[in-house]
């Protein structure tokens, strides 16, 4: 009895510590003190879109955007077609986003492998025209400057190969449109696809949790320590003059 009482009180005392852990990660900024304020000027935008678990960056298909990312362009996948307005990227684990398309096909090993350690991919999807009044779509407004950075490194997570073309991963796709590659970096619990979209975001002069783990937390700081215009987010102290 006592053994078991030990046993209860050590999982009680870690979930204690995981949810102040996540309390921590949502409430502290990061970077901590906000940037200084910038002039009035153009703004460009991304969309962070989210879902229950998992987010994904979209980035207008505009020319410089389309030509900045041929390089994962080959045979068979194209971003040639008038019809793209979008091009969405998302950093994640292999195993469990190559083998777990819808929930019903969730498997063992490969959530395992996302609760520990795994190799990272990253998914891309050509779409067209998004409705940005739709639940789960932040529509983020930064500078030019901010968002070739975020573009940048967005480029920077795929890995190349001797040509420098991005590592198409042969077979692997939800459908006729969207393609996986080989991604730099390790997927782990800690460190999981929505902190790599928290990275990129803060690459642009967005404030962010500390610690995202989960898409409503990244949401939620987003909002939290950024300016909020209406249907946009800007980092603070920024202001897109009017075209």
């Amino acid at each position: 009895m006592r053994r078991l009482r030990t046993i209860l009180k050590s999982i009680a005392a870690a979930l204690v510590a995981a949810a102040l852990l996540f309390a921590a990660g949502m409430l502290l900024p990061r970077p901590f003190f906000a940037g200084t304020s910038e002039a009035p000027q153009a703004s460009r935008t991304v969309l962070l879109l989210s879902n229950p678990i998992h987010t994904d960056l979209a980035f207008p298909a505009d020319p410089d955007v389309l030509a900045r990312l041929s390089f994962i362009g080959n045979e068979t996948f194209h971003l040639t077609d008038p019809r793209i307005a979008w091009i969405v990227v998302g950093w994640g684990g292999r195993s469990f986003y190559l083998e777990t398309p819808t929930w019903a096909e969730l498997k063992f090993l490969p959530l395992m492998r996302g609760l520990t350690v795994d190799r990272s991919t990253l998914h891309v999807e050509p779409i067209g025209a998004i409705d940005i009044r739709q639940p789960g779509i932040e529509k983020l407004s930064v500078s030019p400057a901010a968002f070739d950075a975020m573009l940048e490194g967005t480029i920077a997570s795929f890995q190349r190969d001797a040509g420098e073309k991005a590592m198409m991963i042969e077979g692997a796709g939800y459908g006729l449109n969207d393609r996986f590659f080989e991604a730099n970096g390790y997927f782990t619990a800690l460190a999981g696809c929505n902190t790599w979209t928290s990275a990129i975001l803060r690459q642009g002069g967005l404030r962010t949790g500390f610690w995202n783990p989960l898409p409503q937390s990244l949401v939620w700081s987003l909002k939290r320590y950024n300016n909020t215009d209406g249907d946009q987010i800007s980092p603070p102290g920024f202001s897109a003059s009017k075209p």
